[in-house]
């Protein structure tokens, strides 16, 4: 397994830990809290979606962007976008890795004007993004007093990985 893929299955895997914890406080999504974008619900939505616009505008398509619509998703619903925009992330960064296409440049026509972005800073900004928002959800499930939560770092989804497989 390479790096790419590394990043890719902790990415994916550490966002849908978090997810299955957020339903021991479902009640709770749109508590507000100091940090992040001030909610549970909000916080997903926004890394959620992000990782769909991302991939949707390296793919030069049509951008679904997060309007009023995501905001009563369901958190069995967020699940389910979560799983359906990893997946065609990873598919479109395993195609940037296997055509050597990481200084190739591609426009995102979401910036006024737009700008060219190269395929490799735009994945590693995804996955670094998600880091850091997954932090900012861990910290708000410790404010609830929910025990033995992820750490969230590679080397658990690692060990996690090799065990069950």
């Amino acid at each position: 397994m390479d790096l790419l893929d590394r990043l890719l299955g902790h990415d994916t895997w550490t966002t849908r830990q978090i997810l299955l914890r957020c339903r021991e406080v479902e009640s709770e999504l749109h508590r507000p809290f100091d940090v992040g974008h001030e909610t549970l619900h909000a916080t997903l939505v926004h890394m959620i979606g992000n990782v769909r616009v991302w991939t949707d505008l390296m793919r030069g398509a049509p951008v679904e962007r997060t309007g009023s619509s995501w905001n009563d998703l369901s958190l069995a619903e967020l699940s389910e976008r979560h799983e359906t925009a990893s997946a065609d992330f990873a598919a479109l960064a395993r195609w940037v890795r296997d055509g050597d296409r990481w200084d190739e440049r591609w426009l995102d026509v979401l910036d006024d004007p737009p700008v060219e972005k190269t395929y490799g800073g735009a994945i590693a900004h995804v996955l670094t993004h998600n880091m850091h928002h997954r932090g900012e959800l861990l910290h708000m499930l410790a404010r609830f007093g929910l025990p033995d939560l992820p750490e969230g770092d590679a080397l658990s989804w690692e060990v996690a990985n090799l065990a069950s497989g």
